[in-house]
């Protein structure tokens, strides 16, 4: 079955970088679009990033310029870099194929 497994979370200051890596398994990673979400405390799902089979990159406004996601297909994994962390960046990040989700990693930014 779809297994999606997230890490690199943890403390970071403001202005930190971290990078997030997600393996996944039991489908066609290479073919398949994979995507970031992250939840904050007290809040919904905020989509963050997508990147496509042709490694097309979309990021939301509330990311662009600061994340970047990239693929590394012979691995199945995607990650997300974040730079210049915000403490509103401060969520359980979570990667995802449509509606199907890993556990998450949880990213505190936070001096």
């Amino acid at each position: 079955q779809v297994q999606l497994v997230e890490s690199g979370g943890g403390l970071v200051q403001p202005g930190g970088s971290l990078r997030l890596s997600c393996a996944g398994s039991g489908f066609f990673f290479s073919g398949t679009t994979m995507s970031w979400v992250r939840q904050a405390p007290g809040k919904g799902l905020e989509w963050i990033s997508t990147i496509d089979r042709g490694h097309l990159r979309t990021y939301s406004e509330s990311v662009k310029g600061r994340f970047a996601i990239s693929r590394d297909n012979a691995k199945s994994t995607v990650y997300l870099q974040m730079n210049s962390l915000k403490p509103e960046d401060t969520a359980v990040y979570y990667c995802a194929i449509g509606i199907t989700r890993g556990r998450g990693t949880q990213v505190t930014v936070s001096s």
